[in-house]
């Protein structure tokens, strides 16, 4: 594979690595929340905003360690007929799904931009008690779709390569 693609390839695992990796620590941020809001509804008046906070977290959580996740092969499959097949035959059938892939999440990034010029232009809150703006969540929600096409496509060139015998 050209050196081109390979820095390509190493750069956004790195980036996905770091990311993935501060993202995971955004567990005990929801926790502290949710213990927060335990303990205010039990002893104080209640907060309005933290269960609304401990959602916008999990959906940072979820979406910023989503490509990590990919880099580690970590998602749920299939694997009926999969560990079967040989290295060569999975890297093709890999290649060829993850172009799905990368066709969905072009157009759920393309959707995502659009409702955040949206939030942004308009100042879209939630319909809530507390009503925050939607515009950060809905940016950590593009960054990490945006994330998840570069690991898509990174993780494609490692399926080609694998599909030719080479490592990369």
């Amino acid at each position: 594979m050209p050196k081109a693609i390979r820095l390509f390839v190493h750069a956004v695992e790195t980036l996905n690595r770091v990311v993935g990796r501060f993202a995971m620590y955004l567990i005990f941020a929801i926790l502290g929340v949710l213990l927060y809001s335990s303990i205010s509804k039990t002893f104080f008046l209640p907060a309005a905003w933290t269960l609304e906070s401990a959602q916008f977290l999990m959906v940072a959580y979820f979406l910023l360690g989503g490509a990590y996740s990919m880099q580690l092969d970590a998602h749920v499959r299939m694997d009926l007929f999969y560990s079967r097949w040989s290295p060569r035959a999975r890297a093709i059938i890999d290649a060829i799904t993850i172009g799905f892939l990368i066709f969905y999440l072009v157009f759920l990034l393309y959707g995502g931009i659009s409702s955040t010029q949206y939030a942004l232009e308009y100042g879209e809150t939630s319909y809530s008690a507390w009503s925050p703006p939607m515009a950060p969540i809905k940016i950590i929600m593009c960054i990490g779709i945006a994330l998840m096409l570069l690991q898509a496509i990174a993780t494609l060139f490692k399926d080609i390569a694998a599909a030719r015998g080479e490592s990369l």
